[in-house]
């Protein structure tokens, strides 16, 4: 480590982000860069290699617990029919519906919309509502109603919304 690394991660402990570690935690996961510096930073902003090889370990899990990979959602949403908590990172976009007077969200990997948001999520996290943003949010399934062919999610709750970048 260099003396100016030593210097910034002395006066900017715990929001120092290496971008080489980027590779190391990439694998098979599509998601922006963004996304795995901001968990890089929550577990390897530091110079202690070990602190720093744990939390490359606790990104890794992370992602293999939480990422929805689009091949996957079917799964996912089973796992959360019947766990109904369900900690998931995923493009996510916010839409008001004005005839019910709702915040409903869709999740693009996930294959899910109508998903109620509470107002209070949207107020602490007004980018929800431009388009779409990486976050990990915690999503609980309330109700399920059968159509023709599966059972397609109308309702549900999410929140705890971390939003990337």
């Amino acid at each position: 480590m260099t003396p100016l690394d030593i210097k910034i991660n002395e006066h900017f402990g715990g929001l120092v982000v290496r971008k080489d570690l980027v590779k190391a935690v990439k694998g098979n996961a599509i998601v922006p860069s963004y996304v795995l510096e901001y968990l890089l930073g929550q577990y390897c902003a530091t110079a202690d290699e070990e602190t720093i090889k744990t939390g490359i370990e606790t990104v890794i899990d992370i992602l293999a617990k939480h990422y929805v990979h689009r091949s996957e959602a079917g799964i996912v949403r089973s796992n959360i029919r019947e766990k109904k908590l369900r900690k998931v990172i995923d493009r996510v976009s916010v839409e008001l519906n004005d005839k019910e007077d709702v915040y409903q969200a869709t999740f693009a990997n996930l294959g899910i919309n109508k998903v109620a948001v509470p107002a209070s999520t949207i107020k602490k996290h007004q980018k929800l509502l431009v388009g779409g943003v990486w976050c990990i949010a915690d999503l609980e399934i309330r109700s399920f109603k059968a159509s023709a062919s599966i059972r397609r999610c109308l309702a549900g709750e999410a929140s705890s919304f971390n939003l990337f970048g």
